[in-house]
C-alpha cells in the first residue's frame, strides 16, 4: 500500500510548498505542471522521477487515485520542470511492477519499504 492519504494531504499543503522551488533544480527531481480536470487550473507538484530508455518515470508514492495523476491520465500530456528546463511529455499512462529494476538500487529500496509498485510513464517530445 503506498503513503497514505493524510500524508498526501500534508506533503499538498505544507512540504510541497517547501520542496517545490527546490525540486526544479535538485537532480532526480522536478515540478509536474498539470491542469485540473474539473477547475482547468494549474497545478504544480513536486515529484521524483527515472530515466529509461529516453523516457520519464515517475514513482506514484500516493498511489494512482492522486489526483495529479488522474489529472494527467486524462490530459495525456504534460509539462515537466527540471534542472532549469521545461520538457513536454506525451502518452502519460501507468505501469505496475512490484520490483522495478529501471530504479537504482537505493531508491529501489526505499520505494520497496513504502510498498511503491505503480509508476507513470511518459515519452519526451522530440
Amino acid at each position: 500500500m503506498p503513503a497514505p492519504r493524510w500524508l498526501a494531504r500534508f506533503n499538498l499543503h505544507v512540504t510541497n510548498r517547501i520542496l517545490g522551488p527546490l525540486a526544479r533544480h535538485v537532480p532526480g527531481m522536478g515540478i509536474v505542471i498539470h491542469r485540473g480536470r474539473r477547475t482547468h487550473r494549474e497545478h504544480q507538484t513536486p515529484v521524483m522521477f527515472f530515466r529509461r530508455n529516453g523516457d520519464l518515470i515517475f514513482a506514484l508514492t500516493y498511489g494512482r487515485e492522486s489526483q495529479w495523476v488522474q489529472n494527467v491520465l486524462a490530459e495525456g500530456n504534460f509539462d515537466f520542470e527540471t534542472q532549469g528546463r521545461t520538457l513536454h511529455l506525451l502518452g502519460a499512462h501507468l505501469i505496475h511492477d512490484a520490483r522495478p529494476s529501471f530504479i537504482p538500487a537505493p531508491h529501489r529500496i526505499i520505494l520497496g519499504a513504502l510498498n511503491v509498485s505503480d509508476f507513470l510513464e511518459a515519452e519526451i517530445e522530440k
